[in-house]
């Protein structure tokens, strides 16, 4: 059974925590993120640190308190240092240009695919053939990067699709006469 709701998270300096009754909000240098906390658990603050326990000695209650720590976590590093996702672009004519809560991608369709930005999500071009998403949200910054993903999924015999940077696409070889 995992422990990592025994460990408690690190809060850095800068970074404000409010408890509410079954809330919890927390903000710093890059935004504010808000959570509502299951009943079955609960949250103290002492100095510097947050401590997630359970209310009993339910398997559900144990389980969810360690979901909830690593859900604080995830929202105190998000405000503090933010999350980013790398993709890259692998195929002849496949672009993507980043232009403000737009990305524009030319993905080898008839047409370009246009994607909205969600709210609180950026994203950056350092190249044509690279995307960067950037957030404070992890949930939401993995979920943009993987529907910007599935427009065009990398296939096994190119390699040609967009991809995460450290993804590695295992080859196939082609059919044989």
């Amino acid at each position: 059974m995992s422990r990592i709701a025994n460990s408690p998270v690190p809060v850095p300096s800068g970074v404000e925590v409010k408890l509410n009754d079954q809330s919890i909000a927390i903000k710093g240098g890059k935004g504010s993120l808000e959570l509502n906390i299951h009943r079955l658990v609960e949250i103290k603050q002492d100095e510097g640190t947050l401590k997630i326990a359970a209310r009993n000695t339910s398997k559900e209650s144990r389980s969810l308190s360690g979901t909830f720590r690593s859900l604080v976590n995830n929202m105190v590093v998000g405000v503090d240092q933010g999350f980013e996702k790398k993709l890259v672009l692998n195929g002849v004519g496949y672009r993507a240009k980043a232009s403000g809560k737009t990305l524009n991608l030319s993905l080898g369709f008839s047409h370009p695919v246009d994607y909205e930005l969600p709210e609180g999500v950026s994203a950056d071009t350092p190249s044509q053939t690279e995307i960067v998403v950037k957030g404070i949200d992890k949930q939401l910054v993995g979920q943009v990067a993987a529907e910007i993903r599935s427009f065009r999924p990398p296939e096994p015999y190119k390699g040609k699709g967009v991809r995460y940077a450290d993804e590695h696409v295992r080859r196939k070889e082609a059919k044989k006469k």
